[in-house]
């Protein structure tokens, strides 16, 4: 990845132009769509792709995801922002993203910048849903933009896990052997059930329909590259931010987060996972100036590269599992959760026999006895169900806990290290000075607040409870 133009002006390459986002009611798409207002004040527009969902129209969604504490700071600085901010009716899974024709016109005559952020990340997803989420969509992106305009650039936003069959994955575009197009035809022409069976043979090594589907989606980017200015981005595991716009903040129980509220509430007690592996997980924040700053290079050139650079923690402060539920333990003795079902301890082990065991012992059989106890109360039962969940999950997430790649990600580093004082400062990252233990901390902190909804005024009564 080239690094001249790097003094060019981050806001001012963004100032005047109109956004185009997809997955904007996501994650990482909130997320983007908050800095982007917040560090880029002057963009003229960001049109959001939204489907109604569950009675609630697009307005009625997009104010739900403003209403996050995400944008408090945006609104107390900058509440004129909200107003850039243009909702478009749409829904990635449909043909041409489900668009009407007065809308796509609208994008087509004034986007010039893409971040094609929308995937199902379900891994028991059908092959035939996620390739329509995470192959058609890319390829229908794609159309929409070699219509536009004055379109500078396209982000896709991949994965790092595309490529698990290599223990070591670079910063480039890998040639497959699996064909997108055929993959459309048939997901469009095959019944549901048909492909269901057929699921397993048509993966091969992939570990799950994300994945593959994800991959397949990097070869539409390649091959409309020749035409269209490209980039990807692949994040590793995407989790809390550090401290921008504050310390802490997630909208989901992925990744460790999830394991250490599991573990915190007593909950989690026993982790089917290789305790010595590096697990590698990103901080949103980091992620989201990952982005913009790529998005940015791209656009500044006008040859026909496309850039991949990997979101990962490879070459910056990594850490194993055992490591993590460690310190994650350490945290919630001093900062408990409420309400903690059993003292938090957690064991780990990469033996399925041993865990399996285990979880019957530590998880299930206590599970039900607390249920029937509940019932006396006239409680309603829910540990044996919240228990299958969490062995489920820790299935579906088995192949990522017991095996260990290495994403190289000097194209990342060496945009960070390249940055001018002035864009370093709303867009680096000071990756060598991390204090990891309080970054778990305050992601602690942030869970507490932003997921269960707990009170820091209510510690000191946490703390008696977890010290009974």
């Amino acid at each position: 990845m080239e690094t001249k133009n790097e003094n060019v002006y981050v806001p001012a390459f963004y100032a005047n132009r109109s956004i185009f986002i997809t997955g904007g009611t996501g994650f990482l798409g909130k997320a983007l769509i908050e800095k982007l207002l917040r560090s880029c004040p002057d963009v003229r527009e960001i049109f959001v792709l939204i489907r109604p969902k569950k009675g609630l129209s697009v307005n009625d969604r997009l104010n739900k995801i403003l209403s996050n504490k995400l944008f408090d700071l945006l609104r107390s600085r900058q509440p004129s922002a909200f107003d850039k901010i243009v909702p478009v009716t749409g829904y990635v899974a449909k043909e041409n993203l489900g668009l009407l024709p007065s809308d796509r016109e609208m994008l087509i005559d004034r986007v010039s910048i893409i971040f094609h952020v929308a995937a199902s990340v379900r891994f028991d997803e059908g092959l035939k849903d996620a390739i329509f989420n995470n192959t058609r969509s890319t390829r229908d992106i794609c159309i929409l933009a070699s219509e536009m305009k004055n379109l500078v650039v396209l982000l896709h936003v991949s994965s790092t896990y595309t490529q698990t069959d290599k223990l070591v994955v670079d910063e480039v575009l890998y040639p497959s052997k699996f064909d997108w197009k055929k993959a459309i035809e048939v997901a469009e022409r095959v019944d549901e059930h048909v492909l269901r069976i057929l699921t397993t043979k048509y993966l091969e090594n992939m570990p799950n329909t994300y994945t593959f589907t994800k991959r397949l989606a990097e070869q539409v980017i390649s091959d409309y590259s020749e035409s269209l200015p490209c980039a990807i981005i692949r994040p590793s595991i995407v989790i809390s931010t550090t401290y921008d716009p504050m310390p802490g903040w997630i909208d989901n129980f992925n990744g460790p987060v999830g394991m250490l509220i599991g573990g915190g509430k007593g909950i989690l007690r026993v982790l089917w996972s290789d305790p010595n592996i590096n697990s590698d997980y990103v901080p949103v924040d980091v992620t989201i100036k990952a982005m913009i700053l790529i998005a940015w290079k791209r656009g500044i050139r006008k040859d026909k590269i496309t850039d991949v650079c990997h979101c990962s923690s490879s070459l910056m402060k990594c850490m194993d599992v055992k490591t993590i539920v460690e310190i994650g333990l350490d945290i919630v003795k001093e900062i408990p959760l409420n309400n903690v079902v059993w003292k938090p301890r957690t064991t780990i082990t990469k033996n399925y026999f041993v865990y399996y065991s285990l979880v019957l012992i530590l998880h299930i059989i206590p599970a039900m006895f607390l249920d029937e106890i509940m019932k006396l109360f006239g409680v309603q039962p829910m540990l044996v169900r919240l228990q299958r969940k969490v062995y489920v999950s820790n299935r579906a997430l088995s192949y990522f806990l017991l095996n260990q790649w290495t994403f190289r990600n000097q194209n990342m580093i060496t945009m960070l290290d390249n940055l001018s004082a002035e864009n370093q400062k709303d867009f680096g990252y000071p990756y060598k000075d991390v204090d990891v233990v309080q970054y778990f901390k305050d992601g602690i902190i942030g869970a507490k607040l932003y997921l269960l909804n707990e009170s820091m005024d209510e510690l000191e009564a946490s703390k008696r409870h977890y010290n009974r």
